[in-house]
């Protein structure tokens, strides 16, 4: 009955009755009534306020506790067996209520029961004695006391027909009321059937039907019985109209409801239910206004209303509420049609790029090509671009160096890991938890559906039961697709063709081939110590310096220095173990300067042991063509070039028939490699002057030191067949020689890659003269030329023109 009543309006107007306009105005010149004679005032009173309760006189009421003060305010008038003042609040937001919040007339009540309930709260049943008048508070603590008037009552006289008229006018229209209410208003029927007292009839109305607090309050305060009895008739008239009307309107209205008004009238009956249970209604307004704001197509704006119609008919309080109000909030806060503008301009970008990072030629170049079509045309379909190389070449710091010199937002998504396909393409609702893929969080955080979004680590993503990541990854990275990516979560087609995406990899092996194919891949090779020692001086060593507390230039560290920590004492392809001994360095330094200690504000390289220690590596380096047997191969590696000897002997067959030995921890293709070179060298023995008996009677054992570190690779054919010759002829190698490249069983040379790091490895070594493969040559076209300089190359076509350079006529000592 409760919930039906909260529908209707139960503001009194006056035009309900000429009579009862007449009584509001003697109500409203005299609202408190005439306090009679024989008022008695209380100085220390403890006073209970309730929120949007008001306890008449002679009425039972229960009451639940849950303010700290009101609880110490019933458990101490328990104790002592005292009455206590009850008033209503004025605001019932207000948690701690002063005199001020207060209104003024209340009831002195006595405590019944003290109820402590199984969910830990305290309810207390309270009965009404009198009415007071609120004249002060004094105190706040432990609880509100104040100082009180008790008030009576001005009654009729017993023979007053008026009165009588107007008690049996009342019991008559609440009869009305119930009766239209139907079986649910049965008990009340009953009790207002018993009541043989008028003034408590009035009281106990006032107290069940449900009036607004404020006019309970007005009924409370009106002194005189008559005048309030003329209150409450019109109060419940005014609600047997509506509920008369109400009844009428569903009777006639039942058969012919259309659904849309169907619809309509239900939503009504939702919005009154959730403003009683919470701020759904709060909720559900604030996503229509940001949803007026956001700038997408009808499309996307038809699925807003539709969902959103869905919410409104949920309860706040149930878990499908939260769900609904979570997909919307997060379709509201999706980028759809929002792009910030670029500013492209070639010389800052170029600028920008330049400043940040150190060399990446190629990668500067593409872009700097992609933006210059961009800006030519206005549109343009972002390219995919993958950024392939060894680990710490600054692949994924470029990304955000992009996004700033075209004023875009920037986000990075790790792929390393993943393996769950939903990461990428999201959740259904229908799961607990969903919620949208990596991507579109990553949209979202931007704010713009044009941003640059790094894709950190793409050749790490892995399968399982759950899905291949990779595969989802297709229609992302594809620009024919991309325009009208499906995330599961959102279940709207969404357009990423304005993203620019930039992937990264160590290594493309692992990369499917329809997500490589989808993708172009610029190569970034390891840095050269002579780069690396650029980048330490330009950006390294001042980052360091103001994270270990340091002014810009209060402490410095050489070139020299910078060389001799990156060639002792790290071996990576890029400079994050040398950043950490910079680091390493200047935190010894710190230490110092801390315990006061004298502190060196310049780093030399004969001070880099004091603070690093002993060197951890030892370059290669040539040792000379005394021995048959000895050559040195280049070879690539994670962390750049390296030189590699090759070693080889012959010792008499013995009875195991072994006739070929090889160690030196060597993968399965460097041993194809020593076989090939060995039937070769069998085939063409004639040609070296090599005995066939030599083959009969001697075992061959190829050696790579160092033995601890695995080797693998095809370009370590070439330097085998020089060994093995040089082993078999005991012609000595021309020195200072280095060589690389794979051969075939017909004694042909092929190209290898990792040229540059290869070349560079041999001049750190002293190498003078290098043999490639004539195909090779292009390859060192696109090196800088200080980085060749005081090297010599000498280019083959077979292993006939390898041997007859590398091998000398001079036969070797040892």
């Amino acid at each position: 009955m409760k919930d039906f009543f909260n529908d209707l309006d139960t503001d009194i107007q006056a035009e309900t009755a000429p009579q009862i306009g007449t009584i509001f105005a003697e109500i409203k010149a005299d609202p408190l009534g005439n306090t009679n004679v024989g008022a008695e005032e209380m100085t220390d009173m403890p006073i209970l306020t309730l929120r949007n309760m008001v306890l008449f006189p002679e009425m039972t009421m229960p009451v639940a506790i849950g303010r700290p003060q009101s609880l110490n305010l019933i458990n101490e008038a328990k104790r002592l067996g005292r009455p206590i003042a009850v008033v209503c609040q004025i605001d019932s937001k207000v948690d701690n209520p002063g005199f001020d919040d207060l209104y003024k007339v209340g009831t002195v009540a006595d405590i019944i029961k003290v109820l402590e309930l199984p969910d830990n709260t305290t309810n207390v049943i309270l009965r009404g004695r009198s009415p007071f008048k609120l004249n002060s508070i004094h105190a706040t603590e432990p609880y509100l006391k104040g100082s009180i008037t008790t008030l009576e009552e001005i009654r009729p006289i017993a023979k007053d027909k008026e009165f009588r008229v107007l008690m049996s006018s009342i019991k008559d229209v609440t009869h009305q009321i119930l009766k239209t209410l139907g079986e649910g208003a049965n008990e009340l029927a009953f009790a207002v059937k018993n009541i043989d007292s008028n003034e408590y009839l009035i009281n106990f109305l006032t107290t069940n039907m449900p009036f607004e607090p404020h006019k309970k309050q007005e009924m409370l305060e009106e002194r005189d019985v008559k005048k309030r009895a003329y209150l409450l008739f019109a109060a419940l008239s005014k609600e047997a109209q509506l509920v008369e009307l109400k009844a009428n309107i569903t009777s006639r209205t039942r058969e012919d409801l259309s659904q849309q008004q169907r619809e309509h009238f239900l939503q009504q009956q939702i919005r009154t239910i959730q403003e009683e249970l919470g701020n759904g209604e709060d909720d559900i307004q604030q996503l229509y206004q940001r949803s007026k704001s956001k700038n997408w197509n009808e499309n996307v704006q038809q699925q807003f209303e539709k969902e959103l119609k869905k919410l409104e008919r949920y309860n706040p309080q149930s878990p499908d509420y939260s769900v609904q109000f979570s997909y919307l909030d997060n379709l509201l806060n999706l980028p759809w049609d929002d792009t910030t503008k670029d500013n492209i301009s070639l010389k800052k970008v170029s600028a920008q790029l330049n400043k940040d990072h150190f060399g990446l030629e190629k990668v500067k170049e593409r872009i700097l090509e992609h933006l210059a079509v961009l800006k030519l045309r206005g549109d343009l379909k972002a390219p995919i671009l993958c950024l392939y190389g060894p680990p710490g070449v600054g692949k994924t710091s470029l990304g955000r160096s992009i996004a700033k010199s075209i004023n875009r937002k920037y986000a990075r998504i790790s792929l390393g890991g993943l393996h769950d396909e939903s990461e990428i393409r999201g959740h259904r609702r229908t799961y607990i938890g969903a919620m949208p893929g990596r991507i579109l969080q990553a949209m979202a955080k931007c704010g713009a559906n044009n941003p640059v979004i790094v894709l950190d680590e793409i050749d790490k993503v892995g399968s399982d039961f759950k899905g291949d990541p990779s595969s989802a990854l297709l229609e992302v990275l594809d620009p024919e697709q991309n325009s009208h990516f499906h995330d599961n979560y959102i279940d709207i087609d969404y357009d990423l063709s304005k993203v620019l995406f930039i992937a990264t990899a160590n290594s493309l092996q692992t990369i499917s081939r329809p997500l490589l194919d989808r993708m172009e891949i610029i190569e970034i090779n390891s840095y050269t110590m002579e780069e690396k020692v650029k980048i330490a001086a330009r950006h390294l060593v001042a980052k360091q310096l103001e994270e270990n507390g340091f002014g810009p230039k209060e402490v410095s560290i050489s070139k020299p220095t910078l060389a001799k920590i990156i060639q002792n004492y790290t071996r990576e392809s890029g400079v994050r173990d040398l950043e950490k001994k910079i680091g390493k360095i200047l935190r010894k330094i710190a230490c110092k300067k801390v315990s006061g200690t004298e502190y060196p504000t310049s780093v030399t390289p004969n001070m880099v042991e004091e603070y690093l220690g002993s060197p951890i590596f030892n370059s290669e380096e040539y040792e000379g063509n005394d021995y048959a047997g000895v050559v040195t191969g280049l070879a690539w590696t994670a962390v750049g070039g390296e030189i590699l000897f090759v070693e080889s002997s012959l010792s008499p067959a013995g009875k195991s028939g072994e006739k070929l030995t090889l160690t030196g921890n060597l993968g399965d293709v460097m041993k194809e490699s020593a076989i090939i070179a060995m039937q070769y060298i069998k085939a063409h023995a004639s040609e070296w002057g090599i005995e066939q008996s030599v083959f009969d009677n001697n075992s061959v054992h190829i050696h790579v030191p160092e033995g601890a570190i695995p080797k693998d690779g095809p370009s370590a054919g070439v330097t085998m067949v020089t060994s093995l010759i040089s082993t078999f002829t005991k012609r000595k190698v021309r020195s200072k020689l280095a060589m690389t490249g794979e051969i075939t069983l017909r004694g042909k040379v092929l190209p290898v890659g990792g040229i540059k790091e290869k070349i560079l490895a041999a001049k750190r070594a002293g190498i003078t003269d290098i043999i490639l493969c004539n195909q090779n040559k292009k390859d060192i076209n696109d090196i800088e030329p200080k980085y060749l300089k005081g090297l010599t190359f000498h280019y083959v076509e077979c292993i006939k023109d390898v041997l007859n350079f590398a091998l000398l006529d001079e036969l070797a000592t040892k």
